[in-house]
């Protein structure tokens, strides 16, 4: 039920010049199709591969693909809800505590009371649009050192803008040894700020969403 909605963004994307595959359509026009009684649907191919070792120079072109991304849909008209949001972390908590794994449970009690201070801390007005929800390593392309484009876009939702930034700075601004790289980080901001000035709001929340984004990928 979900396809329509990741079709139709990728063509507006596409329409857009954004960098992502494009749906092809068939001799009358039509994207979705049966296949052995499933939904499917050609894509074209998106030259490029991820990359083995992340510069300052490609946070820099990520953070302003994605603020182009946020900006060309802000005339996207389909809306689809984020069902992994803040709001759904507690259900999903439930689930992973019936887990007859015991690795985590040294862990319960402080995911229970980070849960509860991201509920009371999350933040309610942010400026928000679609956004692609999912922007790790492995889904961003690269030829050479040039951003190719952004691949599977199958959590695309509605969200807060600054959100996407916070799932960038967990999967883009950390070495090996988990060290938080400042400098990564500044530039990936340094990027997306040069297509689209966040608020200073938005700024604010950026650590409280950068630990929501964290609990999200943790828990599921």
């Amino acid at each position: 039920k979900d396809l329509p909605f990741f079709i139709n963004l990728q063509k507006h994307l596409s329409n857009k010049k954004i960098k992502c595959p494009k749906p092809i359509p068939d001799n009358e026009n039509k994207y979705i199709k049966k296949l052995k009684n499933k939904n499917c649907v050609i894509m074209s191919f998106l030259k490029g591969k991820k990359l083995k070792k992340v510069s300052e120079k490609h946070c820099v072109q990520l953070g302003k693909e994605l603020a182009n991304m946020h900006k060309h849909t802000k005339d996207f008209r389909k809306k689809r809800k984020n069902d992994l949001s803040q709001s759904n972390w507690i259900e999903l908590f439930k689930i992973c505590k019936k887990n007859k794994d015991k690795t985590y449970n040294g862990l319960l009690k402080n995911i229970e009371k980070e849960l509860m201070h991201l509920k009371l801390n999350w933040p309610k007005k942010l400026p928000k649009g679609v956004i692609h929800a999912d922007v790790f390593q492995d889904n961003v392309f690269y030829i050479k050192n040039d951003l190719s484009g952004l691949i599977d876009f199958y959590f695309a939702c509605n969200d807060f803008y600054a959100y996407e930034l916070a799932i960038c700075i967990n999967a883009w601004c950390f070495d090996k040894k988990i060290n938080f790289d400042k400098s990564k980080y500044n530039n990936l901001i340094k990027g997306y700020q040069k297509i689209r000035k966040l608020s200073s709001k938005e700024l604010k929340n950026l650590r409280i969403l950068s630990r929501g984004a964290a609990m999200r990928f943790f828990l599921t």
